[in-house]
């Protein structure tokens, strides 16, 4: 009973009491609750706010991830002042290492460390890349594991639309 006991508040004190802890990601068609997020530079990441959303979830040295981030560069600058935002979501720790690799690659989309986070509300897949739309009213439309073709990617701006 003493060991029960103790076990309870162990786990009681650890982040997996917390309801976020137990939280599922929004399902197909759900308004995701968008968590506060820092891009690189730190700033806050303002989110969609009315517009569609692109979310890339990627890593350093995934080769997948840098011919599908090629893609959703074109795609961020197709979608400038046309009602759809584009983030990097990095699974990574590094933020000046990120900044300089994007820049190697010539990648000018914002990015953020905070997977975590937006994993919690978006998707529980750890592939990567990983492509997230939600549209206009904040409703996940899909999570696409896996590197898409650029058409497929550049398809996402008819969100902007809808």
């Amino acid at each position: 009973m003493r060991r029960r006991a103790c076990l309870l508040s162990l786990l009681a004190a650890s982040p997996l009491a917390t309801p976020a802890a137990w939280a599922l990601p929004a399902a197909r068609g759900e308004t995701v609750p968008w968590p506060g997020v820092r891009l690189l530079d730190g700033q806050p990441w303002e989110g969609p706010q009315g517009r569609a959303a692109v979310l890339v979830f990627w890593s350093l040295g995934c080769a997948y991830c840098e011919r599908h981030n090629a893609h959703v560069e074109k795609l961020w600058r197709a979608a400038q002042g046309r009602g759809l935002t584009v983030l990097g979501v990095v699974r990574a720790s590094d933020a000046a290492a990120v900044a300089r690799h994007a820049a190697a690659h010539g990648w000018s989309f914002p990015n953020t460390l905070d997977a975590d986070a937006l994993a919690a509300v978006l998707s529980r897949r750890r592939s990567v890349p990983m492509t997230v739309a939600v549209d206009r009213q904040g409703r996940l439309v899909e999570a696409v594991p896996g590197e898409m073709f650029e058409d497929d990617v550049l398809g996402y701006l008819r969100l902007a639309q809808s």
